[in-house]
C-alpha cells in the first residue's frame, strides 16, 4: 500500500473515531458559496508525535458537529465554538469537542463549526470564506432552534484565537451580505472572545492569522475591515473577553482595545486578564487563568443564559423514623450538609406506626413541595403531605393505595415522578401481597416477596385504581423513576435473599407505566444497598443509597448509564441518614429556607 492511500485510511479512520465522539455531524451546505473546485485540494487531519489527532486542515465541506443537552424545554441556550489555529488548521479537539463537552456540563447546547480555512485555491474571495460559514451556522442553528429546543434569541459564539477573530467577525460584520441567505439573522446574542485575535493593524495583529486570512500584501481597506475593534457599534452582542498578558503570540492588547471600543459604546462587556498562562491553553492548564471557565458560567447566568443556579437537597429520615423529616443540602452534589441541625421539620401523625419513613419529595407546576413516605411497617397506604416552603407543611393524609388488596402486608419506599407534558403525578411504592408471584416467594426474609405497584393523581385527593407497575421476575423494592430524554429510568433494589443480592440495577422503558425492560447486573458492588435516588450533574448520572449494614451512605457515577463509577469515597452525607431522595431547589429558595 503506498504512503498516500495509508495516509487515507489513517485519515478515515480518525475521523469516524472523532464523529463518533459527537452526538452528531451535518453539513453546513448544500452547495458551497464561493468555492473554486479542486480535486487535489482535501481535508486533512494533523496528529502530533504520539499519533493523536490534534487538528484539521484544508477544510473543503464545512460541518457543525453537533452535542445537544437532554432536556424538553424550548428556551435553552446553544453556543457555535470556532477553534482556533491561526486560519491554517482548526484545533478541533482542545478548542472545539473539549469546549462542547463542558457546555453540556453546564446545561448548553453546542456546535463545533469546522469552517472553511481561508485559500485562494477553494475560494474566490478567501477574505469571507469564514465569515460565509459562521454566519450559516448560526441561521442553521437558528432554523432548527425548535427541534434542537433552542430559544432561537440565546444563540451565542465563542472563538478561541483566530477563532476569536471570527467570532468577533461575525459579532460586527453578522450584517455583510457574503451570500445569498434567507431573513433570519445572523447576529450572536453574545459572543464569548478567548485570547482572540481582534486586529490586523501592523504591531498588533498576528501576523500568520493575518497572512491567511488577508493575503501577504493586503490592501489599506482590508486591513481595516477585519481589524474588528474598528466596527464596533452600540448594536454589537455583549461580550466576554479572556486573555493572559504574558501571550506572546497573540497580543493582550487585542482584547484591550475591544473592550474599550465596547466601553465606548455602551456594550455590555466583562474581561478578565491573567497574568499567566501564554496561549492556547484551553480550558486552562495551571494557574489563575483556570478559573475562566467558572467567571464564563456566572456571566452567562446574570445575562439569564442559564438557568439560576440550584441547590441540591436530600431529605431522609434517622433511626426507625419516629422523629420524621429531616434535610440536608449541598452545593455541589457531593458533600451535604444537615439543615436545622440535624434535628426534624416534620413530625409524623399518620398511619398505623406513625413513622415517616423513606421521605420523597419533588415540586410540581402549582409551586408545591409534594411528600410521600413510608408510615409503617404493616400498614396498607402512606402519608402525603405538601409545603410552599419546606418548613410549612399541610395537614398530612393517610392515602390507602393498597386497600383493595385484602393481602396486602406492607406498603413501603413511596416515590413521586410528575409528567408535566400530562400534569400527573405518579406515585409507586413496594408491596408484598400473599399468595402473588409464588415462583419467587421463598422463607428468607421473613418471606418479604415485593413488587412495584403504582396509581396517579393530579391533585392528591382522587387517585387512579391501583396496578402493577413492574414484575423483575425477582422481589424488587425501592424503585426510583427518573425521564433521560425520549425514555424513562428505574433504578431498584434486587432484594434475593437466595441466591443472595441486596444491589442496585437498573431498568428503561419507553413509557413512565412501562414495561420495563429485563434489569440489568448489579450496579453497585459488594455490600448490601438500598434506597436510591438519582440525579444528573454536568452530564453524569450520580445515584445514592444507603449502605445500611454499613451505616453510611455510598453513591456511583455513570456517563451512559452501562458503566458505573463507585465514588462512595467522594461523598458526605449526615451521619445516621437512612434511605432519602435528591432533589433541587433555587438558590432563592434555598435564601428563603435558611431564613426560616
Amino acid at each position: 500500500m503506498s504512503k498516500k492511500n495509508i495516509f487515507k485510511v489513517v485519515f478515515i479512520f480518525l475521523l469516524v473515531n472523532h464523529f463518533n465522539a459527537q452526538e452528531k455531524a451535518i453539513k453546513l451546505w448544500k452547495n458551497v458559496p464561493n468555492e473554486i473546485k479542486n480535486k487535489s485540494y482535501s481535508q486533512e487531519i494533523r496528529l502530533n508525535d504520539k499519533g493523536q489527532a490534534t487538528g484539521i486542515k484544508k477544510v473543503t465541506d464545512p460541518t457543525l458537529q453537533v452535542f445537544l443537552v437532554d432536556n424538553t424545554n424550548n428556551n435553552n441556550t446553544g453556543v457555535i465554538i470556532f477553534p482556533g489555529g491561526g486560519y491554517s488548521v482548526l484545533s478541533h479537539i482542545k478548542e472545539g469537542y473539549k469546549i462542547a463537552k463542558w457546555f453540556n456540563s453546564i446545561g448548553i447546547s453546542a456546535f463545533v463549526l469546522h469552517y472553511r480555512l481561508p485559500s485562494d485555491l477553494i475560494m474566490q474571495d478567501k477574505s469571507i470564506g469564514p465569515l460565509q460559514d459562521a454566519q450559516e451556522a448560526i441561521r442553521k442553528v437558528r432554523r432548527n432552534a425548535k427541534k434542537w429546543n433552542l430559544d432561537p434569541n440565546k444563540i451565542g459564539v465563542i472563538g478561541f484565537s483566530a477563532g476569536g477573530h471570527l467570532a468577533s467577525t461575525i459579532s460586527t460584520h453578522y450584517k455583510d451580505s457574503v451570500y445569498k441567505n434567507d431573513a433570519i439573522s445572523a447576529k450572536p446574542d453574545f459572543s464569548l472572545l478567548i485570547y482572540p485575535v481582534i486586529s490586523m493593524e501592523k504591531g498588533i495583529t498576528h501576523q500568520g492569522s493575518k497572512n491567511k486570512l488577508l493575503g501577504n500584501n493586503p490592501s489599506k481597506a482590508l486591513i481595516e475591515k477585519y481589524s474588528n475593534e474598528k466596527h464596533i457599534t452600540k448594536e454589537t452582542p455583549p461580550t466576554f473577553l479572556v486573555h493572559a498578558t504574558n501571550d506572546k503570540s497573540v497580543l493582550v492588547e487585542n482584547s484591550i482595545q475591544y473592550y474599550l471600543k465596547l466601553k465606548e459604546n455602551n456594550v455590555s462587556a466583562e474581561m478578565h486578564l491573567y497574568q499567566d498562562g501564554g496561549h492556547g491553553f484551553g480550558l486552562g492548564k495551571k494557574g489563575t487563568h483556570t478559573n475562566w471557565p467558572n467567571e464564563v458560567e456566572n456571566w452567562l447566568r446574570e445575562k439569564s443564559l442559564l438557568p439560576k443556579k440550584e441547590i441540591y437537597m436530600f431529605s431522609y429520615f434517622k433511626g426507625n423514623g419516629e422523629d420524621g423529616l429531616r434535610l440536608a443540602y449541598s452545593k455541589n452534589g457531593y458533600d451535604f450538609i444537615a439543615l436545622n441541625n440535624d434535628k426534624s421539620f416534620l413530625e409524623p401523625k399518620v398511619g398505623k406506626d406513625k413513622l415517616m419513613r423513606d421521605p420523597c419529595i419533588i415540586k410540581g407546576d402549582d409551586g408545591l413541595f409534594h411528600m410521600v413516605w413510608t408510615v409503617s411497617w404493616t400498614d396498607k397506604g402512606i402519608g402525603y403531605a405538601s409545603s410552599k416552603d419546606l418548613i410549612n407543611w399541610s395537614k398530612q393524609k393517610f392515602i390507602p393505595v393498597m386497600e383493595k388488596e385484602n393481602a396486602t402486608r406492607n406498603t413501603w419506599a413511596p416515590e413521586i415522578t410528575y409528567q408535566a407534558s400530562k400534569k400527573e403525578y405518579m406515585i409507586y411504592w413496594s408491596s408484598t401481597v400473599f399468595g402473588k408471584f409464588p415462583e419467587t416467594q421463598i422463607t428468607e426474609d421473613q418471606g418479604y416477596n415485593h413488587r412495584i405497584y403504582y396509581t396517579k393523581t393530579k391533585d392528591f385527593e382522587t387517585f387512579t385504581e391501583t396496578k402493577l407497575l413492574y414484575d423483575p421476575g425477582f422481589n424488587a423494592i425501592d424503585a426510583s423513576i427518573q425521564k433521560d430524554g425520549n425514555r424513562f429510568i428505574m433504578f431498584l433494589k434486587d432484594e434475593t435473599k437466595k441466591p443472595i443480592q441486596k444491589n442496585l440495577k437498573v431498568s428503561f422503558a419507553k413509557k413512565i407505566t412501562g414495561p420495563y425492560t429485563k434489569a440489568s447486573k448489579a450496579i453497585t458492588g459488594n455490600y448490601w444497598s438500598e434506597g436510591p435516588t438519582a440525579i444528573k450533574i454536568k452530564g453524569s448520572w450520580i445515584v445514592y443509597f444507603d449502605k445500611y449494614r454499613d451505616h453510611k451512605y455510598g453513591a456511583v457515577k455513570s456517563l451512559d448509564l452501562k458503566n458505573w463509577e463507585d465514588i462512595s469515597d467522594q461523598i458526605s452525607f449526615p451521619k445516621g441518614a437512612r434511605h432519602g431522595s435528591i432533589f433541587t431547589i433555587s438558590e432563592k429558595e434555598f435564601l428563603n429556607l435558611l431564613k426560616q
